[in-house]
């Protein structure tokens, strides 16, 4: 007999462990076999082949708000138990390498990208998520922490970084000036992180733009850090800065632009506070 009722922690190590085996043999371009995965498991846990399909899409959807890879195939799918985005941490804990390795791949990609990136519009209410979806997403974001996650991911910021000086390039290449592109200058690389912004590129009729650059594996409404520096940048060069976010970085990355007054587009919630003495 088929078990029902809510998943138990045992079912939830189970499955995600699962998830993870077919996932990394996805991002390898090795071929598995989902429907076998799924009987094995029936064989295991005594779920339904439908129950067991939810909740591989269910992992998606914990996936997608934790701002990391899924398997394209399962569509994150919500109304999830908290208990799984647990399950799903405790494996992360447990498998400290998958980050990195993880990473190496997606990082590669990025540099290997000489094109332009479609930058698209940014999220606005008009295109925001269900409420459903919206609601468990920002919870998983705040209870771990993703945003800090990334900032502190210095290999994931300096691989995006150095897409975006090929996206400038390749659109200043493509408006003929070629002189302009050559003029490019990566900012925190060459003079370190305290400019507020990270690249000093140019418009095409030659107006500076002095950008910041934001980059996430998550969706488009992954929360990010910005530093008081940068936000004192963004007031003093309001015409020439610009906050540029990269999303969906390790499958296929995508980015729009945010320009201060940042408070217009984003709501900044202080994290920390200085302690001075009285």
């Amino acid at each position: 007999m088929m078990a029902d009722g809510p998943w138990s922690d045992e079912e939830n190590a189970l499955i995600v462990a699962d998830y993870f085996a077919m996932l990394a043999d996805d991002l390898a371009g090795r071929p598995y076999n989902k429907a076998e995965h799924n009987r094995q498991l029936q064989a295991r846990i005594g779920r339904t082949r439908t129950s067991i399909e939810f909740k591989h899409q269910n992992i998606s959807a914990v996936l997608k708000g934790l701002g990391e890879n899924w398997i394209n195939g399962y569509k994150p799918a919500f109304n999830f138990q908290m208990s799984l985005v647990d399950a799903v941490v405790r494996w992360f804990s447990q498998n400290d390498g998958w980050l990195r390795l993880a990473l190496g791949g997606q990082a590669l990609s990025g540099l290997r990208e000489q094109t332009a990136l479609w930058v698209g519009p940014p999220p606005t209410l008009s295109n925001e998520a269900p409420p459903q979806e919206l609601e468990q997403m920002q919870f998983i974001a705040r209870k771990f922490d993703v945003a800090g996650r990334d900032e502190r991911n210095r290999s994931l910021g300096r691989a995006g970084e150095e897409r975006v000086l090929a996206h400038e390039r390749a659109m200043l290449t493509s408006a003929g000036r070629d002189d302009l592109a050559r003029k490019i200058r990566w900012i925190s690389e060459e003079d370190g992180d305290g400019a507020g912004f990270d690249i000093a590129s140019f418009e095409p009729d030659g107006r500076s733009r002095r950008i910041e650059v934001k980059t996430t594996n998550g969706w488009e409404r992954t929360p990010f850090h910005i530093s008081r520096n940068e936000l004192s940048a963004a007031e003093e060069w309001r015409s020439e800065w610009c906050l540029f976010r990269l999303w969906n970085f390790s499958r296929d990355a995508k980015a729009f632009e945010l320009r201060p007054p940042l408070e217009a587009h984003v709501s900044l919630t202080a994290m920390s506070f200085q302690a001075s003495f009285l």
